[in-house]
């Protein structure tokens, strides 16, 4: 039993036009027609990467996490359940919507909508970037991480380590807490950051190639986008 990667994420947001310019002219995804009010993205071979809703908050919306086994849906389920955590089936057309086979879907302690799912979907229509990259790393990776805001360590840390079985691989207190889940081969697929808050941090994907990060750093200056840090990049001397 084992959940084996980040497959994809949701985010609540209505400004759609605003989330198409940045997932396909800063990042390179490729938008799927899924129907007004909603936008869908890949960055693979698989149907969906990004969903946004259409739905108002500007906030995370739903974290979907695959597992290696079918039967490993009920197995969590169970486990779940033990601890009195609710756990709902998605039905047939749930699923259809996520793209997967099957799925399960439940909170964490701080009401994060986690779905555990089987066998996403893949496309058989190559992926399209919509801008010239090499691509994004993802396969056995996944899609790459989330970090979430936590307001209560005590609960959040346990729930991810003891009952879904990541893995730690980074941890501090000072200054701040914050720990750094592993279920594959990256570093991290999840992060908790103990901001005394609750809701979303940031999510992150790989390129192939630096060539795409520096186009997409330049692409975000360019279009007057808050850049946190700034990529610099020089000539090693000697």
């Amino acid at each position: 039993m084992a959940v084996k990667a980040l497959s994809y994420i949701g985010v609540n947001s209505d400004k759609l036009e605003d989330w198409s310019d940045y997932s396909e002219k800063c990042l390179g995804m490729q938008k799927v027609d899924r129907g007004k009010g909603t936008l869908s993205f890949r960055m693979d071979d698989h149907k969906q990467r990004l969903a946004i809703t259409g739905d108002t908050g500007d906030s995370l919306a739903f974290v979907g996490f695959e597992v290696d086994k079918k039967e490993d849906l009920q197995t969590y389920a169970a486990k779940l359940e033990s601890k009195n955590i609710k756990v709902t089936l998605g039905n047939s057309s749930y699923s259809d919507k996520r793209f997967v086979q099957e799925l399960i879907h439940f909170n964490d302690p701080q009401g994060n909508r986690v779905e555990l799912v089987y066998n996403p979907m893949k496309d058989t229509e190559p992926f399209k970037p919509s801008r010239p990259i090499s691509g994004f790393k993802t396969g056995a990776l996944g899609m790459g991480h989330v970090v979430l805001h936590v307001k209560d360590f005590n609960k959040v840390v346990p729930f991810y380590r003891d009952i879904l079985g990541f893995k730690i691989s980074d941890y501090s207190n000072t200054p701040i807490s914050l720990c750094f889940f592993h279920i594959n081969g990256r570093h991290h697929s999840l992060a908790l950051f103990g901001s005394g808050k609750i809701g979303f941090h940031h999510f992150m994907v790989e390129y192939n190639s630096l060539d795409a990060v520096s186009y997409t750093h330049l692409r975000a200056h360019e279009t007057g986008r808050n850049l946190v840090w700034r990529l610099v990049l020089g000539k090693k001397e000697g």
